[in-house]
């Protein structure tokens, strides 16, 4: 073997696990909330490739983290995108209405846990790297040994939102708040933006979680309105028709 199991590795091995498994509530949520409107016999595969996905991306970034930090205007990117999928959470989708549908509505799920998962794992990766000492070793096995506690969060939490529907407002608005963390901390204006304006991170956190439920919430409704009105105008229509007959 390449590495030696020695009392070292085995506790660098549980700090990983811990720290990945306490900072990834939100990435559970953001599976959960992602899965909710599959059908079911989607939803498991979707958790299941999402977070995979998720965790390679995590390995990457943690073994190239240094870099990552230093990248300007890489968090207002991915901030903007989390801000966007933070809404169209909290909009939700319409029931698909056949098989197609719903089959194409699961690799738009894993595509959304992805990204988000992207944006949301950097500052998870530092402290990864700082608990691994730089053994590659120790990443790769701990972030692989959490993925099944990440589903089962997941799946806890999704079966949760159909019992709770205001699990949906609190993690759009987690959501929004981490966008806004991630806007007001991008190396490339960060000091700029706190000189001018004082308690920028907190701001920009508050406004971000406002910002993702209001807009969300304001898609919903503009979407059930619209679906509501179709079928007074195809019923018109068909009366119309049935008159000029």
């Amino acid at each position: 073997m390449g590495f030696e199991l020695t009392p070292a590795f085995w506790s660098g091995l549980l700090q990983i696990i811990l720290v990945n498994i306490i900072l990834s509530g939100d990435n559970a949520l953001v599976i959960a909330l992602a899965c909710r409107n599959l059908e079911k016999k989607h939803q498991r595969p979707a958790i299941m490739i999402g977070s995979g996905g998720a965790i390679v991306l995590r390995i990457i970034f943690v073994l190239v983290i240094d870099q990552l930090l230093h990248v300007g205007y890489l968090k207002l990117i991915g901030g903007l995108l989390l801000l966007w999928i933070g809404v169209k959470l909290v909009q939700g989708e319409e029931e698909g209405e056949d098989g197609v549908k719903a089959a194409g509505s699961l690799w738009g799920a894993v595509r959304t846990i992805i990204i988000a998962d992207a944006v949301m794992s950097l500052d998870n990766a530092i402290a990864i790297a700082a608990a691994a000492k730089g053994d590659v070793t120790l990443i790769v096995l701990g972030l692989l040994i959490s993925i099944p506690l990440i589903i089962f969060g997941a799946t806890l939490i999704m079966m949760l939102l159909n019992r709770f529907p205001i699990i949906v407002i609190a993690g759009g608005a987690l959501l929004g708040w981490i966008a806004g963390e991630v806007l007001a901390t991008d190396p490339a204006y960060a000091e700029w933006l706190a000189a001018r304006l004082p308690n920028a991170k907190t701001v920009f956190e508050i406004g971000g979680a406002v910002l993702v439920v209001a807009v969300g919430y304001a898609l919903r409704y503009r979407a059930r309105k619209r679906a509501h009105a179709e079928p007074v105008d195809l019923a018109e229509e068909k009366a119309g028709d049935a008159s000029r007959k």
